[in-house]
């Protein structure tokens, strides 16, 4: 049975974040295609795993058999989490824009996540996953706007995910994501519904074109 690890990050309901109807429609159609497969949803919003600690940090580069009560705690929601990656099969992530870079509740999920020896190294033991990135942005950081020098979402992404983790890595961008509620943004509108359909459409070909690659 396939896994899919599902990330939202956006501190909004679905019904008003960009990132989370997108990879809500990634989830819906990788389940049509795994009627039967595992789903480990983190809603990191909802319930933000701890920042990593002096405790948690240090753990990892000492022998297990001298950790101390702190380190204990702190390297068993480590070692969870890895687990989790480690067991996926696929990863979507939703990576909404706040003030040009990641939300701090997925940074933090990162931080925990980044075992050196283990899940980055030389040997990655996650590589190869595929993930598919949702960068939701209320605005157009795509090369040639004016704020391309201010992406600092999928450059971080790329060189984490990707670099460090050995990830198969790809984006689906929604943007323009202010535009309804931004009267200054009005007539940009239809673009950022031709971007919102795209994402949603991306997203259900990605899971059902990984569906059918896991398959074979």
């Amino acid at each position: 049975m396939a896994t899919l690890l599902h990330i939202d990050s956006s501190v909004f309901p679905e019904g008003g974040s960009a990132s989370r109807s997108v990879t809500a429609a990634f989830r819906k159609a990788w389940e049509e295609q795994h009627p039967d497969g595992t789903v480990i949803h983190r809603d990191l919003a909802a319930d933000p795993v701890p920042h990593l600690d002096g405790a948690g940090a240090s753990a990892a580069f000492v022998d297990p058999a001298t950790h101390t009560p702190e380190q204990q705690t702190a390297f068993a929601l480590r070692t969870r989490l890895v687990e989790e990656v480690e067991q996926a099969d696929a990863i979507v992530i939703g990576a909404p824009m706040y003030n040009f870079t990641i939300p701090s509740t997925l940074k933090a999920w990162l931080d925990q996540v980044i075992i050196m020896g283990r899940t980055v190294g030389a040997e990655p033991s996650a590589k190869g996953t595929p993930v598919t990135v949702v960068a939701s942005r209320g605005g157009s950081y795509a090369p040639g706007t004016p704020r391309e020098n201010f992406e600092y979402v999928q450059n971080y992404l790329q060189s984490v995910l990707a670099d460090s983790f050995g990830f198969e890595v790809e984006f689906i961008v929604p943007e323009l994501t202010m535009a309804p509620n931004n009267p200054a943004m009005a007539e940009l509108i239809p673009k950022f519904e031709a971007s919102r359909d795209k994402a949603h459409a991306d997203a259900t070909a990605k899971a059902k074109a990984l569906a059918t690659r896991l398959a074979a």
